[in-house]
């Protein structure tokens, strides 16, 4: 009985090595993978950064091309002959495609937030139209949501100055839009005062301030951080992304100045955004673009050549363009446009920067390889990505226009570009 019972203890001892040991092996092996998967995950997550400012890149340009084209269309009706009613319409459009396109750009802003740095542009614009144009958007969506309103913009403030107009109204537009969406009954006001001006810059203060829900002390630290809002209930109740006031700091501090908040008695907010710009004297006609973008008519009409490949693009360039008085004939690759101004006799050429085949980049290149006087054709380039820029000055081109472009400051590129050009050829 005994060898028999000793006999079954060690058989089942055996059967247990034999199960125990699989088991082991099998947990080495998910240790092993789950090493894997954590390896894989960092492997991603370092691609990720990336792979999100190239989606975010495209998402800028597909985004970008048909709210250029709401834009130049909106503002092409509104120098038509229309009633009240149909003027309220096209405001409407106009202020929504306005909102989505600083939407647009203060979203990519805020996810390359932990990236080198924003880059912010230097191009010459009308200040006080773009303070008044800041001031019409309060006022009017105010009345919408049956709020009083208030805007007060200073007499010292500088006619024109030199920055970045497209981020600066894009910052405005984030904070008339906050003051307006957390104000349920009161007011909102604009207040736009001159800090000081000197022979080498002008440091404005843009203030907007609301009766709305207030806001703690601890809730104004989380507001700066991208992707978030100052507490979930507000985001619940009112909606956002909360990406906003990050690019909104972000860009201040790339102007030299920054954005405080301060608690108003009674209840309510003041956002205050401070810039440093450089001074501009008026040289330019009283003309200008939704964002202060300055601009001038042209002398006489020119012969174009638009290197294009959308056809919703296509179209409202010719929109915009027959209106200026100009004819445009219109390419969809690059690849064709050498042999094209070899044919033709054009006096600029429009290029936009992603094309099937070659890129912008390599087109103009490839122009500025033709023989004098052809390789020496005026460029202006037009992108929905800021990026683009360098590269496309570095290549040969005289101009750079991020979407969305506004027909005056399309004008005003084209005789930018063509008077240069006829200068030096003179």
């Amino acid at each position: 009985m005994l060898a028999a019972q000793g006999s079954g203890i060690m058989t089942a001892k055996m059967r247990s090595r034999r199960v125990t040991r699989p088991a082991k092996k099998q947990r080495a092996k998910k240790r092993v993978s789950g090493a894997a998967v954590k390896a894989r995950g960092k492997r991603k997550s370092a691609a990720a950064p990336g792979m999100v400012e190239t989606a975010l890149a495209a998402f800028a340009h597909e985004v970008r091309t048909p709210l250029t084209g709401i834009l130049a269309i909106s503002n092409l009706l509104a120098t038509s002959d229309l009633d009240e009613r149909e003027r309220r319409w096209v405001d409407t459009i106009k202020a929504g495609a306005e909102h989505l396109a600083s939407l647009a750009t203060l979203f990519v802003d805020a996810a390359r937030s932990g990236g080198p740095g924003l880059q912010v542009r230097q191009d010459f614009f009308d200040l006080r139209t773009l303070a008044r144009n800041a001031g019409d958007s309060l006022t009017g969506r105010a009345a919408a949501k049956g709020l009083s309103s208030s805007v007060d913009i200073s007499e010292k403030l500088p006619g024109y100055a030199v920055g970045d107009p497209v981020r600066l109204r894009a910052a405005l537009e984030n904070l008339i839009d906050n003051a307006v969406k957390f104000t349920d009954h009161g007011s909102v006001a604009l207040r736009v005062t001159a800090l000081r001006s000197t022979k080498g810059s002008v440091a404005v203060a843009f203030a907007v301030s609301d009766s709305g829900i207030g806001l703690t002390l601890a809730e104004i630290k989380r507001l700066f951080r991208p992707f978030s809002q100052a507490n979930v209930s507000i985001a619940s109740r009112f909606g956002g992304a909360g990406l906003g006031l990050a690019s909104v700091k972000q860009l201040a501090r790339a102007m030299g100045g920054d954005i405080v908040v301060t608690q108003r008695k009674g209840g309510g907010a003041t956002f205050t955004l401070n810039v440093v710009m450089a001074p501009a004297s008026e040289e330019v006609s009283d003309t200008s673009g939704a964002n202060g973008d300055a601009s001038l008519g042209l002398p006489q009409p020119l012969r174009l050549l638009s290197v294009e490949d959308n056809p919703f693009g296509r179209v409202v360039l010719n929109a915009i363009l027959t209106e200026l008085g100009h004819q445009t004939e219109f390419i969809g690759q690059g690849e064709a446009a050498p042999e094209r101004i070899a044919q033709g006799a054009f006096d600029a050429v429009l290029m936009d920067m992603v094309l099937p085949g070659i890129d912008g980049v390599e087109a103009i290149r490839r122009i500025r390889a033709l023989e004098a006087p052809l390789g020496r054709i005026p460029i202006i380039c037009i992108s929905g990505r800021g990026e683009d820029e360098a590269a496309s000055r570095a290549a040969g081109a005289d101009l750079f226009l991020v979407k969305p472009v506004s027909p005056r400051a399309l004008a005003t590129a084209l005789h930018d570009a063509t008077g240069h050009a006829s200068a030096a050829t003179s």
